[in-house]
C-alpha cells in the first residue's frame, strides 16, 4: 500500500490495548472507588458506604484477623441478625441528618475564613478608578508578559448596588454593561498626572473629565 501511494514507511506499530496506560488505569478504577467508599471522610466522620447502607463494609482483613464485629456476628442467629440490621436502618436517617449538619457547618467555616480575606470595596459617584483588563491574563499585542493589568482610568457614573457600578470614560461615554467593584481600584494621580491636568486646563480649558477629577480631588482633600 505504501509503495502504491509512494509513501516512505518508517515504522508501523500495531495497537495493543494491554500496553496502553489508559487500559491499566481503567482496571484500577474499581479498586480506587472501593477505597474511597469504605474510607471515613474527615468532614463527616463516616464512610459513604455507611451513609448508604447503615453500617461499614466488612473488609477482607477483618475476616482474616476475626475482628470484634465479625466474632459478634457469628454468635447471632438469623432472626437476631435481621433485627440488628433493622435497628441500624432505623438510625440511618438520624446519621444522615447529622452528617448534613456537619457538612453545612464546615462550609460555613470555610466561607467565614474566606470572607475575612476579602476586602470590601466601595466607591462614590464621580470618583476616578482604574479598571482591571478583562479577561484576566489578556496580553496586548507587542507587550507580551509586560502587558498592563489596569486600564484608563474611568469615572463612577452610577452606583447600582450589590457591589456593581456603571462607568463613564474620559470622553463622557457611559458604559452600558455594569461591572463588579472587585475589578476596580481607586485612582491616585501622580505628580506627573497633576502637572498634565494643569497644562490641559491652561491651554484648552476644563473638559468634563477635568471637572470631575477636580471635584473628586476636593472631596478627598
Amino acid at each position: 500500500m505504501a509503495e502504491a501511494f509512494k509513501f516512505k514507511l518508517l515504522q508501523s506499530t500495531p495497537y495493543y490495548a494491554q500496553a496502553n496506560g489508559q487500559a491499566e488505569s481503567s482496571n484500577k478504577l474499581s479498586e480506587t472507588l472501593w477505597a474511597y467508599r469504605t474510607s471515613k471522610r474527615e468532614a463527616t466522620g463516616m464512610t459513604p458506604y455507611a451513609l448508604t447502607y447503615g453500617h461499614d463494609a466488612i473488609l477482607p482483613m477483618e475476616i482474616v484477623v476475626q475482628s470484634l464485629r465479625i466474632a459478634h456476628q457469628h454468635n447471632l442467629v438469623g432472626e437476631n441478625y435481621s433485627q440488628a440490621m433493622l435497628l441500624e436502618l432505623e438510625g440511618l436517617d438520624a446519621s444522615r441528618i447529622d452528617t448534613l449538619n456537619k457538612l453545612q457547618t464546615g462550609k460555613q467555616a470555610v466561607s467565614k475564613a474566606y470572607n475575612k480575606r476579602v476586602k470590601n470595596k466601595s466607591f462614590e459617584e464621580g470618583e476616578i478608578v482604574w479598571k482591571a483588563v478583562l479577561p484576566l491574563g489578556t496580553h496586548v499585542a507587542g507587550y507580551g508578559k509586560w502587558s498592563p493589568t489596569w486600564e484608563d482610568p474611568f469615572i463612577i457614573n452610577q452606583i447600582l448596588g450589590m457591589g456593581a457600578y456603571r462607568l463613564q470614560d474620559r470622553d463622557g461615554e457611559i458604559h452600558a454593561a455594569p461591572i463588579n467593584g472587585k475589578w476596580l481600584k481607586k485612582f491616585y494621580p501622580t505628580m506627573w498626572d497633576s502637572l498634565l491636568f494643569r497644562v490641559i486646563l491652561i491651554t484648552m480649558g476644563p473638559s468634563p473629565w477635568q471637572i470631575v477629577h477636580h471635584k473628586a480631588k476636593k472631596l478627598k482633600g
